[in-house]
């Protein structure tokens, strides 16, 4: 059986602008990450943006894609939900080869449930057709 590891560090909630620092302390067994304590937070809120932040990071992605025939070259793009922070690289390769024809119209679907994350990748602006 593989020894526990506890942890234990202060951490700033982003999801209001309070940003309350908790001291948040975890256990680690090998196998699973679990937040086991959580002070100072001063809205529910908090505890779940830790937990979320340590046990499965998400963020939304933004960048651009190429843009064929317009009056732009690129667009501005973003994921219209949240993707694992592990996949961010991989959603970038995978952005990184994709190539639209003019026009796009803000918020066209670009890419449908990019790396099977069920999030697709938007429009952000329109380009116009040369």
């Amino acid at each position: 059986m593989a020894d526990v590891v506890t942890e234990t560090k202060s951490m700033t909630c982003i999801i209001c602008p309070m940003g309350c620092t908790m001291e948040v302390t975890t256990e680690d067994d090998g196998v699973q990450k679990k937040v086991v304590k959580i002070v100072d937070n001063n809205c529910p809120r908090g505890p779940e943006y830790v937990k979320k932040e340590l046990l499965n990071p998400t963020r939304t992605l933004t960048t651009t894609i190429e843009v064929t025939g317009g009056k732009q070259v690129l667009v501005p793009v973003k994921t219209k939900g949240e993707v694992p922070k592990a996949q961010l690289m991989n959603c970038m390769q995978v952005i990184r080869r994709a190539c639209v024809a003019a026009p796009v119209k803000h918020g066209d679907i670009l890419i449908h449930d990019i790396l099977g994350s069920g999030v697709n990748v938007i429009a952000c602006a329109d380009v116009e057709k040369l």
